[in-house]
């Protein structure tokens, strides 16, 4: 059964031997907390944030409780932080004089309040108890601070090899997938966009080889992998695939977001005439008919138009040439009130027909439809 204890240890007790490095990890209480276990986020306090952990210290308010998780009593690291990372870094790196607090850094403060500092109280919940019931207690208390993301809290759920490697390479600031991708992949590494990009990508991919997956269940069914090169290696073909066939520095502005995988699966074995397709593309962002310049891509790929959201006839424009047709579906030469006909292209966009008054003419839905299914 699961066991809780309140203890209460000093600023001085938690930072003293704190480290923060790629080989050792970050850990402090002398080397006996891990303060950033692998399913934890990177470090994301801003300045201002920082500032205010020193503020409460020094003015003696009291700063909201933090809870660790008891590996066990022979561990060589037998505690981890599982909330308050941010708080318990925050005071490890301004008594350790990484930034300045009022213009000061730690070494810089007078001795009083120096001490005053490695005096202050923290309380801290310990829980011991099986992995379920800490993984179960750790969604309970995710409430304070900047609460956790799914993608961060699935780390903690399926925390592994198999995520520690991942985080190598998806969830690092300056990780090989942002430096790769970062042009092409929205979101932040530290808040876990990549790793959930990459992940949401290989399950997609799963489900198209005909294997039923879903992110989570590829991260449940590769848990105890030793490494996650597959998903890495995945992920590096499709953004060089990307990277290769269309001109980054040409077409920035329109590749990123894209479902990049959804395209590398389908078209990765073919050899696409780039020149053409750079072309189409240059002409395709010039044209004042498409609405929806993110779909140009889309669409050069797989000739849906509906990627690019086509500009529709102004209201007055179908006014004037319902008007001229005297009411009636220029197809079928039934009456209709305005309401139950649509502006068509005569001459289609794809085909260079612009959308303009002289290119309209005004269909009953039914003639609209199948004019459009031909």
């Amino acid at each position: 059964m699961m066991k809780i204890d309140k203890i209460e240890v000093s600023v001085g007790e938690i930072t003293k031997g704190y480290c923060n490095n790629d080989e050792l990890g970050v850990r402090g209480y002398d080397g006996k907390l891990d303060i950033r276990p692998p399913y934890q986020r990177e470090f994301i306090y801003n300045e201002k944030e920082q500032q205010a952990v020193i503020t409460t210290v020094l003015k003696g308010y009291p700063l909201n409780v933090m809870y660790w998780v008891r590996r066990s009593e022979d561990a060589e690291c037998p505690y981890e932080v599982m909330d308050g990372q941010q708080r318990t870094l925050s005071l490890c790196e301004y008594v350790a004089g990484k930034y300045s607090y009022d213009f000061k850094n730690f070494f810089n403060q007078p001795a009083d309040i120096q001490k005053k500092i490695l005096d202050y109280k923290l309380t801290i919940y310990v829980c011991e108890g099986e992995a379920s019931e800490k993984l179960e207690w750790f969604k309970t208390i995710n409430i304070a601070g900047k609460a956790l993301n799914e993608q961060e809290i699935n780390n903690a759920i399926y925390a592994g090899p198999f995520v520690t490697d991942a985080k190598r390479h998806f969830s690092k600031s300056n990780c090989g997938a942002y430096r790769l991708a970062k042009d092409l992949v929205n979101g932040t590494p530290i808040r876990q966009d990549f790793l959930a990009k990459a992940l949401e990508w290989m399950a997609e991919h799963e489900e198209r080889e005909g294997k039923m997956q879903t992110a989570v269940g590829y991260m449940a069914q590769h848990q105890h992998d030793p490494n996650a090169n597959n998903l890495w290696s995945y992920f590096q073909n499709v953004i060089n695939w990307a990277t290769t066939n269309f001109d980054l520095k040409r077409f920035k502005k329109i590749m990123k977001g894209l479902d990049w995988a959804l395209y590398y699966d389908k078209y990765h074995s073919e050899t696409l005439d780039t020149a053409k397709l750079w072309e189409r593309i240059s002409g395709l962002m010039k044209d004042d008919d498409v609405q929806k310049q993110s779909g140009i891509i889309p669409y050069v790929l797989t000739g849906d138009e509906h990627h690019l959201g086509i500009r529709a006839f102004s209201e007055n424009i179908k006014l004037r040439v319902w008007e001229k047709q005297k009411h009636k579906c220029a197809l079928c030469g039934k009456e209709f009130d305005l309401e139950f006909m649509e502006g068509d292209h005569i001459t289609p966009w794809r085909e260079g027909g612009r959308t303009v008054e002289e290119n309209c003419q005004m269909l009953c839905r039914d003639c609209n439809r199948r004019k459009g299914a031909k």
